[in-house]
């Protein structure tokens, strides 16, 4: 698992996925803040399995030098 997701991308995942999964223990109490996990999981890892579907990366480490 090479790192894909990097510096702005990572933060915004991070910052949406607690603000989702905070919705199940504290405001609207619904279990849809449960899709959270996902953002929060891959900003964490620096990973997003989409991205080389898509054939994209945010990450410039994951760049290869030409």
């Amino acid at each position: 698992m090479k790192a894909n997701v990097g510096g702005i991308d990572r933060i915004l995942r991070l910052v949406v996925g607690a603000g989702l999964l905070s919705q199940v223990f504290v405001g609207l109490h619904t279990p849809w803040g449960w899709v959270g996990v996902i953002p929060l999981l891959t900003g964490a890892v620096k990973f997003c399995p989409f991205y080389p579907l898509l054939g994209l990366s945010t990450c410039s480490c994951a760049k290869d030098p030409v």
